[in-house]
């Protein structure tokens, strides 16, 4: 008899986690704006809000936190993880930053200026805040079949090179700055993209004179499923597939709150020098001295164990496979979800599972509603809130995918947990024919307006 699978963890603490009646739900919910980001922690049963910063660390990271050097300049902590860093990617040049987000805005404020244009697939919200507030802009080459959720292709993150060579063509080499493939691709559905691909992109950005750069925040996740997926990736290690993906970009900016297994934490890695000490005259204007650049001593030792935890196989085949655990319990119930699961999270199809609600009225942010007022789960839509208004034209833009996205912590939670999100999502289907008005805007910011928007009922 085969032995069936467990997790190659055991757990040493748990946390107490409260279970709130609807009707307390409710008021929180009218408390908050109808904005999931409102909510306290303490009113949210399972939070599959973000899987960025909420996983739980081992402990080997926990140890590494207690041997951290606190020095100002050079510490022991810094060249750890800029050893970790340039063994797994082969980048040598590391500055730290205190999140992702801070090593794009470092990053792009030397490479990114007015006018320029900077093609990838499905840039995330941060990324596109980050090129917009600049007065560029971001354009999406991602492949058609990203944006049917029933099209099995094993690798909708890539990017469609037809697409990519006519913004090469069709703009001067000075206004396109580089060219960014997010690994996995977020917006996409958590969708990874393939090693040809990669290859590919290099070849032809080579062709126009363009750097490839990359958003790396689930990179061990996409090399996982390049091992399983990608013709004659079997037998190499997940470190082997990191590191040649890695050779064909200049760089990488890095949210170490995912794939780095820690709770705050970015970095950006680089081949070039000269970029590096353009980047690193801004990581002291934004972020701190440049071996430490936002991040406590203590936080870059835990990121450097985290990092070789996250690049070995029998951590990620547990993580991604309970991923998977939660997905197929929603696809045998009908629900329409992205299909293949992707590697953080699952991606509801909001158009589909609520038809009677217009767009105008966010279906995505009132499925998330929903699902939160029926069992205190908190997801996050991924549809047109997220997507912003034009920033000439000020209108909405209304996104291919309206998605509400289940990202789940690492080694967080059980497959309990799962169990019990997959039965509110099955109990939300059913009653979904007499859901049929959204929520509608009172208040947003000029950017990024899902993070802080106020809503009420439509």
């Amino acid at each position: 008899m085969n032995l069936p699978y467990a997790e190659p963890f055991r757990i040493k603490m748990v946390e107490e986690i409260y279970q709130s009646t609807k009707e307390q739900r409710e008021q929180w919910l009218k408390e908050a704006n109808y904005n999931l980001f409102n909510l306290r922690s303490s009113h949210v049963f399972i939070d599959l809000l973000t899987d960025s910063g909420t996983g739980a660390m081992s402990d080997k990271q926990w140890g590494a936190l207690m041997i951290g050097d606190e020095s100002y300049a050079g510490s022991r902590s810094f060249e750890a993880l800029q050893q970790t860093v340039e063994n797994i990617t082969g980048f040598p040049y590391l500055l730290p930053t205190h999140q992702g987000r801070a090593a794009e805005n470092v990053l792009f404020s030397v490479l990114v200026k007015e006018g320029d244009v900077v093609p990838g697939n499905s840039h995330f919200d941060t990324t596109k805040g980050h090129i917009e507030f600049r007065k560029a802009h971001a354009i999406d080459c991602t492949i058609d079949e990203a944006f049917d959720i029933n099209n099995l292709h094993p690798f909708k993150g890539n990017l469609d090179l037809e697409k990519l060579e006519e913004v090469y063509k069709s703009h001067p080499k000075e206004q396109i700055p580089f060219c960014l493939i997010t690994i996995t691709c977020n917006s996409s559905g958590g969708q990874p993209v393939s090693l040809e691909n990669i290859r590919a992109v290099k070849e032809l950005s080579d062709q126009y004179g363009i750097p490839v750069l990359f958003d790396s925040a689930r990179f061990a996740e996409n090399a996982y499923f390049i091992k399983k997926r990608e013709e004659g990736q079997q037998h190499k290690t997940i470190k082997e597939i990191c590191k040649e993906l890695f050779s064909y970009g200049e760089g990488m900016t890095m949210s170490s709150k995912k794939d780095g297994l820690v709770n705050i934490g970015g970095f950006i890695a680089l081949k070039n020098r000269d970029i590096f000490e353009k980047a690193s005259n801004f990581t002291i204007i934004y972020e701190g001295f440049i071996t430490y650049g936002g991040m406590a001593g203590r936080d870059m030792s835990a990121l450097a164990a985290g990092l070789n935890e996250a690049t070995e196989f029998p951590y990620l085949e547990s993580r991604i496979s309970q991923v998977e655990y939660l997905g197929n319990q929603l696809m045998e119930a009908g629900i329409p979800v992205q299909k293949p699961i992707g590697g953080h999270a699952v991606f509801i199809d909001a158009l589909n599972f609520l038809p009677n609600i217009k767009r105008e009225e966010f279906p995505a942010q009132t499925l998330a509603i929903e699902l939160y007022k029926e069992a205190g789960i908190r997801g996050v839509e991924i549809g047109t809130l997220l997507a912003d208004r034009d920033p000439e034209t000020r209108e909405n833009r209304y996104p291919k995918l309206e998605l509400v996205r289940l990202a789940i912590p690492r080694r967080t939670y059980t497959n309990n947990h799962m169990d019990y999100v997959a039965a509110a999502v099955k109990n939300v289907f059913e009653k979904r024919n007499d859901i049929t008005k959204g929520y509608k805007i009172k208040r947003e910011p000029e950017i990024l307006r899902h993070f802080t928007v106020q809503l009420d009922k439509a």
